[in-house]
């Protein structure tokens, strides 16, 4: 990983605050010429400290009203197991986040549904298909209190 350095880190400020913002505008703001501030921002889309630039879509204007936190276990935790886990639920369009964890349970997804009915759905078509599974354990969502999109850079 590229090691950042004040400059680099004023860049990523400007850019979490505006994604948007043109290559002039944020040289302009960290004091750099526009030429040089194109190659630090190319050095961090290269070694992978900035990941993309994504639009932030709300999933509500799109009808999904509904998140599921969803804790699953499976049979056990051979790499083949976990690979053909991982592999599965990558397909799964509902899923908005998979971790693979420690502790009782072996993954956790953050999952995106319309409404009860569609996570009925969600739950038969993909989750009970998903290979290795054993136990599925679903919590949903009352209100979103942060979604922070980033760790603030410092």
């Amino acid at each position: 990983m590229h090691e950042l350095d004040s400059l680099d880190i004023a860049i990523l400020q400007e850019l979490q605050k505006e994604g948007r913002i043109s290559n002039a505008a944020l040289a302009e703001r960290i004091g750099l010429s526009a030429s040089a501030c194109s190659r630090r921002l190319d050095m961090l889309e290269k070694t992978g400290v900035i990941k993309g630039y994504h639009a932030r879509v709300s999933h509500k204007a799109l009808d999904y009203t509904m998140i599921a936190i969803v804790h699953i276990s499976l049979s056990g935790q051979f790499a083949k197991t976990l690979a053909e886990f991982e592999s599965a639920v990558k397909l799964c369009p509902n899923v908005l986040v998979c971790y693979l964890m420690s502790g009782e349970y072996d993954y956790v997804l953050r999952i995106a549904a319309r409404d009860l009915e569609d996570y009925e759905r969600i739950h038969r078509d993909w989750l009970s298909a998903l290979p290795h599974v054993v136990k599925i354990n679903s919590s949903f969502a009352l209100r979103e209190i942060i979604d922070r999109p980033n760790v603030g850079v410092n």
